[in-house]
This record gives C-alpha cells, sequence and structure tokens, in this order.
C-alpha cells in the first residue's frame, strides 16, 4: 500500500476536531471523511464511520495491519501538520502586509 495523495479537506480550530482528510492509495482507491482528532494527550487518527442503529459506531473502512494504521497515521497527520504551519505563514505574511501598508 503506498499512499498517494493526502488532501486535508477542511482544517478547524473548535473543539477536537482539528480536520477531515481524503488519502489516495496507489493513485487508484479514494478515502474521503477521515478525521484528524485532538485527544487529551496528542493527534490521532479516526477513519470513516457510520452510526449503527444501537447507537455505536463502525469504522466503514479501516487498516487491518498495525503497520499499516501506524503509517496511515503517520502520513496523514505529516499532512495536518505541514498544512498547519502553511497556514500559519500564510496569516503571518498577511498581517506583515497589511502592516506595511498601513504606515
Amino acid at each position: 500500500m503506498n499512499i498517494t495523495d493526502v488532501r486535508i479537506r477542511k482544517l478547524l480550530t473548535e473543539g477536537r476536531l482539528r480536520a477531515v482528510v481524503s488519502v489516495t492509495i496507489d493513485e487508484t482507491l479514494a478515502i474521503h471523511d477521515i478525521k484528524v482528532i485532538e485527544g487529551p494527550n496528542r493527534l490521532f487518527v479516526a477513519m470513516p464511520s457510520r452510526r449503527e442503529e444501537n447507537g455505536t459506531f463502525r469504522d466503514i473502512v479501516h487498516p487491518i495491519s498495525a503497520k499499516a494504521r501506524e503509517y496511515m497515521e503517520q502520513t496523514i497527520l505529516e499532512a495536518y501538520m505541514r498544512e498547519v504551519e502553511a497556514q500559519t505563514n500564510a496569516s503571518g505574511t498577511e498581517n506583515t502586509k497589511e502592516n506595511i501598508s498601513e504606515e
């Protein structure tokens, strides 16, 4: 399995949900609605799930092995951190431009 694309669909700052992500595997399979969640000790990745009639959630798709889960989580979190950094840098650049033009 090779993750060939990671797209951060939505970044959030309120609550525990930090991002909604889509990944492409081997340029042939897309998985949407993967969530980056802020847990008590670290960020983690939650796979797409559906609520069953009894109220419990069940993953629709998920990695089978621990190695595959680790690979997906690491790749997704790295992409998330790059996007957060890019957003932070972009907002810092905008503020700098605004401050310069006001002077």
